[in-house]
């Protein structure tokens, strides 16, 4: 029985593991980009059984939780696997949480451990002032001299006296909770999401069988971990199918880890498509025109065969034969550049994605499939077959998976990857789950005659203008984030107004590249926001915009945003999903300047 029939007969996550470290002991499971650590599956088991029985001695029992701020690193993995061992529950918080959102999760989680690192170690500390159940704070990078915290070996020391690894795990049940995952909260104090190792299993099983994940595979753990993406792509799933992780601590560098990996699945947020897509359009616009043309052709050609074969037309002997020959002299060495040549599996989700990006790695010979679900499913709902994928549409449910539509459109899901509730909140898990186990995810959307799935927007984002026009303010700000390199994020106002307007934000990397190659000395992006080549070029592309949406859609008037939007920060959510509210609020007086 090989590793992927293995992983559909176990209970736990931890069951999963041991059959994988029985079946290839020594094959590697984590390590960094250069080797320096290369941890197989027994040294990680070694490692892990080591630091449990020390966990334990700090008094993390069953049922416990253990708090996890860090980067990706090799440290999560055994820090996550101790803490299951232990029939404890791993949490992990977003690399952004202040000292009041760390206080909050801490609490509600009733966290009595965290383990962390020294840029982040300030701000634990400063919330355990307010966290009397925090008994340890743990620094897996502690220097000598750094107080009231102890390192991975003083926990390793503090081993708890006939601690029995495997005993622990036996009594561990697929129905006991593996991870709680704090939604990145939109519209309020984010919920802990209680998955169990029944959710979990079913997630990566449903989503491994659509993906053919397989042992040997190669994943890039470079995702916040405090994401149910993370965890399943580049945690769960490697534990179940047998896949070598390798960790990139700055999510800056994923491409150059692309190309250092070669990753056979790769998963990542649409607003990486999008700089991929903007990055090679850029490097293909710098070259002289005559080898530029061959190229400009060539993606031309294959956009074309894409729309066709999209369309279920039939591909013209000619048009078939040019795209072969471009594939083996342009596209096949664009994707070993990229890294993206040996990617079996190749997937989007999170947020909305432009249909364009997704149709432009399509011609490169990419088959971007997008993902559907959220931390309540396990990330799990729907996923593109990577043979029969439809470009704009989130697939049909995964094997095991059900869907159905409410009159209004929203989207219901049920299936073994939906939640147990949401943590401490019973009337919450009440309005999302109902008596028959239907999740109610708050996306509107349709199912077209073959059962894949079209997500419109979310139910409660939906603008409603003045004259009762419903319309989508994620369609509409994708269209325009894909109008132009300059535009980095987009929020569309328009709910009760006569007409839309968006707050544009520019691009961190591309505004001032595009600066300098148009003579422009400065690159503040504070700067750059008022400058007049920058909106002039901004009007461009906004009218580039409107062209492809209807007359009700377009957005007749914008604000630049002077600085930038971070994850975490006010504006967005450490996931980057927009946080309308709040920006409605922090930015009324320029949106009611837009409209006066």
């Amino acid at each position: 029985m090989g590793t992927t029939d293995a992983a559909t007969a176990v209970g736990t996550m931890l069951e999963a593991f041991r059959l994988g470290l029985e079946q290839h002991p020594e094959q590697v499971l984590v390590r960094t980009k250069d080797d320096e650590v290369s941890w197989t599956w027994r040294e990680v088991a070694d490692r892990a059984d080591r630091l449990a029985a020390g966990l334990r001695g700090l008094g993390v029992e069953r049922g416990h939780t253990v708090g996890l701020l860090l980067n990706n690193r090799p440290e999560v993995l055994l820090v996550d696997l101790a803490t299951m061992i232990d029939g404890g529950v791993p949490v992990s918080l977003y690399q952004t949480s202040s000292p009041e959102q760390i206080a909050y999760v801490a609490q509600d989680a009733e966290i009595g451990v965290l383990v962390t690192e020294r840029m982040y170690a300030p701000g634990v500390l400063k919330a355990r002032g307010e966290l009397p159940g925090l008994r340890h704070v743990v620094v897996v990078d502690a220097e000598p001299g750094d107080e009231d915290v102890l390192t991975l070996d003083d926990v390793v020391a503090r081993a708890a006296p006939g601690f029995d690894a495997r005993a622990e795990e036996a009594a561990l049940q697929p129905d006991d909770l593996l991870t709680l995952i704090y939604t990145s909260g939109t519209t309020g104090p984010p919920k802990g999401v209680e998955l169990t190792h029944r959710n979990e299993l079913a997630a990566m099983r449903n989503i491994g069988s659509v993906a053919s994940l397989k042992r040997g595979g190669r994943v890039i753990s470079w995702l916040p971990n405090a994401h149910i993406a993370e965890r399943g792509a580049h945690l769960y799933a490697p534990l179940m199918f047998g896949l070598e992780i390798t960790v990139c601590p700055d999510p800056k560098q994923v491409a150059a880890y692309l190309q250092a990996v070669h990753p056979t699945w790769f998963f990542a947020v649409p607003r990486i498509w999008e700089k991929m897509k903007a990055g090679l359009e850029a490097m293909l616009a710098a070259q002289p025109e005559e080898a530029r043309a061959p190229v400009t052709e060539a993606i031309a050609a294959a956009t074309k065969r894409v729309r066709l074969l999209q369309a279920g037309e039939p591909v013209p002997d000619e048009l078939e034969a040019a795209v072969a020959a471009a594939d083996e002299k342009i596209f096949a060495p664009l994707r070993a550049m990229l890294g993206l040549d040996q990617a079996e599996s190749v997937n989007v989700g999170a947020a909305p994605t432009p249909p364009s990006v997704i149709e432009f790695f399509h011609a490169l010979g990419i088959p971007v499939a997008e993902i559907w679900g959220m931390s309540e499913t396990c990330a799990c709902g729907t996923l593109n077959p990577p043979d029969r994928i439809k470009i704009g549409s989130v697939g049909p449910p995964v094997p095991g998976m059900e869907l159905k539509l409410e009159e209004d459109g929203e989207v219901l899901l049920r299936g073994e990857p939906v939640m147990r509730g949401y943590r401490n909140l019973p009337d919450k898990t009440q309005e999302a789950l109902d008596e028959d186990g239907w999740y109610r995810t708050g996306d509107v959307g349709r199912v077209d005659e073959d059962g894949y799935l079209w997500i419109i927007d979310r139910k409660k984002e939906l603008i409603i203008n003045a004259s009762g026009k419903n319309m989508s303010p994620a369609n509409i700000e994708a269209t325009v984030k894909t109008a132009h390199p300059l535009v980095g994020q987009v929020c569309v106002i328009g709910d009760a107004r006569p007409y839309n307007t968006a707050l544009i934000v520019l691009d961190a990397d591309m505004a001032p590249a595009w600066a300098k190659a148009n003579g422009i000395e400065e690159t503040d992006l504070a700067v750059l926001a008022e400058h007049p080549a920058v909106l002039a070029e901004l009007e461009r592309g906004i009218a580039a915009a409107n062209e492809r949406l209807s007359r009700v859609e377009q957005v007749k008037r914008f604000e630049v945003v002077r600085g930038d939007w971070l994850p975490g920060g006010d504006e967005l959510t450490p996931t980057m999903k927009l946080k309308r509210k709040p920006i409605g609020e922090k930015y009324a007086a320029a949106i009611d300047a837009l409209y006066a």
